[in-house]
């Protein structure tokens, strides 16, 4: 069985447009993807010297074992103060990036091929002096002069370098054509069997797994992945496929499948989501800020609307459930979105349960990663999940996605206190999209965790009768 290293460089893509992802949100990417598994965590180059040496500073105790790289091109300055930012990194590596293909060579670095060889070797020498763990990039090697190439690399090996990576910057390889360029590399570069090889391909043209896999049985040890970025081979399509499909060829990675697939879908939708579309809300956990302000004058078509506005679906009997709760409660104050979210999660598609709560068991502190054990009933028999996750209620959330088998979109989550006092009873609100509709559970503990859990499961009890029903008829009509 053949492992291989993951280098992911979802941060160098998006670190591309600063103004893309927050510096919160790179923080909260880098410990989603050592959580995956990934063997190295690329960053974007080094552009504002203060805001990115901090980053680098402050994900430096955060990533602990898991090699942090900084690229950098040909100037001297700029590897000298990216070596200090990593400075803080237990494993660290300066990745010497630059193109080789004439045009690109002469466009962005306004260098000869001779003179560009004598940069590269001269630059990575440098390198090789402050840090053991040193790479180079040939950033079009798919489109380059395959003897000019061959120099390069020779150069940068005899300079120092550990690791060589070839990238498809075109991004329009075939498999088989992928396979033949490697060949071609390996057989007229000797010295690059003394270094590892490592190979970064695009997913344009959907071919990315295929092609990488390529690139593995020809040597490459070390494959390039991103999440949410079309031109970079997907983290997620390849985990899954050496998944389905590892034993089979004989190739391995070190990744966590059981928190994949739900960290890559935060770190997407994190990334990828544009805020001003989310207003006034912004992540997962929303705000309480009120759109809206009902009094007793309010009729059932202005409730109607409300709800609607909050992205609720419901039947005319549930709409009248909800105006009557409101209208009682309107006797005594004025009703806002937070409130009218409340009724709505405790008055509307009230349902038997398809899940009920036995348990749960939880583990968190500052100094360890919480955990949770859920036990839930279905059917009379006892299910059980267990899983890691960023806190307590995050791992409870995953916990219960694992017993039911399916990931729902967490639309909101909101907390907050209903009595006083030390033995104060807390509400949750939880808001699951499904079949893009919104469906909404509360809860109501002493204990807030389990106060989300049960608000949690709520909602995914309507979610399971709406299923159940649509099921019903779909059978009754069709057969």
């Amino acid at each position: 069985m053949k492992k291989i290293k993951i280098s992911d460089v979802t941060l160098r893509e998006f670190g591309k447009n600063a103004e893309q992802v927050s510096f919160s949100e790179k923080v909260e990417t880098v410990k989603l993807l050592v959580k995956v598994g990934v063997d190295a965590i690329e960053t974007a180059k080094i552009t504002n010297p203060k805001v990115d040496a901090l980053f680098l500073h402050t994900i430096a105790p955060i990533i602990g074992e898991t090699m942090l790289v900084c690229p950098v091109g040909l100037d001297e300055n700029e590897l000298k103060s990216t070596f200090e930012a990593l400075s803080l990194a237990k494993n660290k590596r300066i990745q010497i990036s630059v193109p080789t293909s004439a045009v690109q060579m002469e466009f962005n670095c306004h260098l000869k091929p001779k003179a560009m060889l004598e940069a590269v070797s001269k630059q990575v020498a440098l390198a090789k002096g402050l840090s053991e763990d040193v790479e180079f990039v040939a950033e079009d090697a798919t489109r380059s002069d395959i003897d000019f190439l061959s120099e390069v690399l020779k150069a940068v090996i005899n300079s120092g370098a550990k690791i060589v990576t070839l990238k498809d910057s075109a991004g329009i390889m075939l498999p088989e054509e992928t396979s033949e360029f490697i060949k071609e590399v390996v057989g007229a570069v000797p010295e690059l069997k003394n270094v590892e090889l490592s190979f970064e391909c695009s997913d344009a043209i959907s071919m990315g797994v295929a092609s990488a896999l390529s690139a593995v049985k020809e040597g490459v040890t070390i494959l390039k992945t991103a999440s949410g970025v079309k031109e970079v081979l997907s983290l997620s399509a390849l985990a899954n496929t050496l998944r389905v499909k590892g034993d089979k060829i004989g190739v391995k990675a070190s990744l966590n499948d059981s928190l994949l697939e739900h960290s890559v879908g935060k770190m997407e939708k994190m990334l990828t989501s544009k805020k001003s579309e989310n207003s006034p809300f912004d992540g997962v956990v929303k705000t309480a800020d009120e759109d809206f302000i009902l009094s007793k004058d309010d009729d059932i078509n202005t409730v109607k609307k409300c709800t609607a506005m909050l992205g609720y679906e419901l039947s005319d009997e549930d709409v009248s459930k909800v105006y009557e709760r409101f209208s009682s409660l309107a006797e005594k104050k004025r009703i806002g979105a937070k409130e009218l979210d409340a009724i709505v999660a405790s008055c509307a598609l009230q349902v038997a349960p398809t899940y009920k709560l036995v348990s749960y068991v939880i583990n968190s502190g500052n100094v360890m990663t919480a955990t949770a054990n859920i036990v839930l009933e279905k059917d009379g028999e006892t299910l059980n999940g267990i899983s890691l996750g960023d806190g307590p209620i995050d791992a409870s959330f995953i916990a219960i996605e694992k017993i039911i088998g399916t990931h729902y979109e967490l639309d909101d989550f909101q907390i907050q206190s209903v009595t006083e006092g030390k033995e104060a009873v807390g509400e949750a609100l939880v808001k699951l999209r499904a079949f893009g509709k919104l469906y909404s559970g509360r809860g109501i503990s002493t204990d807030i965790i389990g106060a989300s859990i049960r608000a949690y499961i709520s909602a995914l009890n309507k979610i399971c009768f709406d299923n159940s029903i649509g099921s019903f008829y779909e059978t009754f009509i069709f057969n």
